[in-house]
């Protein structure tokens, strides 16, 4: 599967607000805004983890071919990640 270079993007957006929190920790910073980073952190995740399955199902669909048993198979996959996700 190709991924989006939004993706990668998304991904070192999230890489550099972890790192942004050990640094928070490590100046033992108010534990309220370690929270509200590690939150925005999890929505980040989220919103990539979203991006990922809808790029996949669509792939998927397109090759399915009107196979509608195919169809089915590859929508209740990506609903099965969606739901392991959270």
């Amino acid at each position: 599967m190709q991924y989006d270079p939004k993706v990668s993007h998304r991904l070192n957006r999230i890489e550099g607000q972890l790192r942004g929190v050990l640094r928070m920790m490590e100046e033992e910073q108010d534990c309220k805004e370690v929270i509200t980073q590690l939150s925005a952190i999890r929505s980040g995740v989220d919103r990539t983890i979203g991006v990922i399955v809808t790029n996949n199902l669509m792939d998927c669909v397109v090759n399915a071919e009107g196979d509608e048993a195919q169809l089915n198979t590859v929508v209740q996959q990506a609903m099965d990640l969606v739901i392991k996700s959270r």
